[in-house]
């Protein structure tokens, strides 16, 4: 790629970072066709790239406060993992990235094939409970079920549990932000970030290997 080219794919990257960021557009294929319309350009960054812009943009609008809202929120995801213990939890999205920005909330996947039971123990435990949805989707001629509970922790940050099937437990996912496999953390290795590096990030670089272009 060329020096111009690398130039006007940064360009408009950071100019559909800057949309999302501010709430302009709210989903990455939109952000960027929005930010070639303003630009003049037929270019398209790949999602990674618009992902560490975007990044950029958050750390200078938010300054040290955002790490101290990352290892706020990891805390607190680390209380509600240890509660769900049973149904080998999983820290995924910008918490467990360490690109949270204003807004963010906090993801949690667990495995189980009865949401009700994880629902009556998060009850039990005083969890506060704002919403439950049931989701089925249709992913390459297989009928994935998934059931959300969004809850409002006691910071007051937002998180959703995502409850999974069982036979999913062991099932590599890409993310379609970074473009990387989504590992995430388990409580041992929360609870060792916590003590060794609490802000620790989980990102690829432009020219990671494991990343693939999504556009």
């Amino acid at each position: 790629m060329n020096t111009d080219s690398a130039r006007i794919r940064r360009k408009v990257a950071r100019e559909a970072a800057t949309l999302l960021y501010f709430g302009l557009e709210k989903e990455y294929k939109q952000a960027k066709l929005k930010a070639t319309e303003i630009l003049g350009s037929h270019v398209l960054p790949t999602n990674l790239e618009v992902a560490l812009e975007l990044d950029s943009v958050a750390e200078e609008n938010e300054g040290p406060s955002r790490n101290q809202r990352l290892i706020r929120m990891r805390m607190e995801a680390l209380k509600t993992m240890v509660i769900l213990k049973a149904y080998r939890p999983v820290l995924i999205g910008s918490v467990w990235r360490g690109t949270v920005r204003r807004g963010s909330d906090i993801d949690l996947s667990v495995y189980h094939d009865n949401p009700e039971e994880i629902v009556d123990l998060l009850k039990a435990s005083n969890v506060k409970i704002v919403r439950e949805m049931q989701t089925n989707v249709n992913k390459h001629g297989r009928n994935l079920f998934s059931f959300h509970i969004y809850v409002e922790a006691e910071t007051g940050d937002r998180m959703e549990i995502v409850v999974r099937a069982s036979e999913e437990a062991e099932e590599r996912r890409r993310c379609e932000t970074f473009g990387d496999y989504i590992k995430g953390l388990r409580i041992q290795e929360l609870e060792k970030i916590l003590e060794q590096n609490p802000a620790k990030r989980f990102i690829p670089t432009r020219t990671s290997p494991d990343a693939h272009r999504k556009t």
